[in-house]
């Protein structure tokens, strides 16, 4: 009987946490029912400048800042490595690919680009002018060690 109770009691709670919940719920939809298909976002543009982006936090990937479209990455070929091999730096000008990329699980220095690490767009995505889907209150890390060095000198 009991357990009766709390069912009887749970179920208003729970519909009307699924309604709530319903109107609250972002998706990428917009505003379209779901029996009906939405029109189709603008797909955003490529940012195609060869600008460096800056890096939120440490060991991030870096950005490819260019167009990447018919760039063939698989078993045979990388074209990445066309321009940012260690070769290739010279006469590209590219950023030469991290030391990182030519380690082995185990950390030996290889003499070739490590096959984990051969399929750059796994880490490196390009730069787009997307707007954010949900918003971001992401921190930048300078701002997070500025603020703390404010605390502890404020401390003082």
């Amino acid at each position: 009987m009991k357990h009766l109770r709390l069912a009887i009691l749970a179920v208003p709670v729970f519909l009307a946490t699924a309604a709530f919940a319903q109107n609250q719920v972002a998706t990428l939809r917009n505003t379209a029912p779901l029996d009906q298909e939405g029109e189709a976002t603008q797909i955003p543009g490529i940012v195609n400048t060869d600008i460096r982006q800056v890096r939120n936090y440490p060991d991030q990937p870096p950005l490819i800042p260019h167009k990447t479209d018919n760039y063939q990455v698989d078993l045979n070929s990388n074209k990445c490595l066309t321009c940012h091999s260690r070769t290739a730096v010279e006469v590209s000008q590219a950023p030469m690919i991290s030391v990182t990329h030519f380690m082995n699980r185990e950390g030996q220095t290889l003499g070739a680009v490590s096959p984990r690490r051969y399929f750059c767009n796994q880490c490196h995505v390009v730069q787009t002018n997307a707007r954010p889907l949900v918003e971001n209150e992401f921190v930048d890390v300078d701002k997070v060690i500025d603020y703390v060095k404010a605390q502890q000198g404020g401390a003082d």
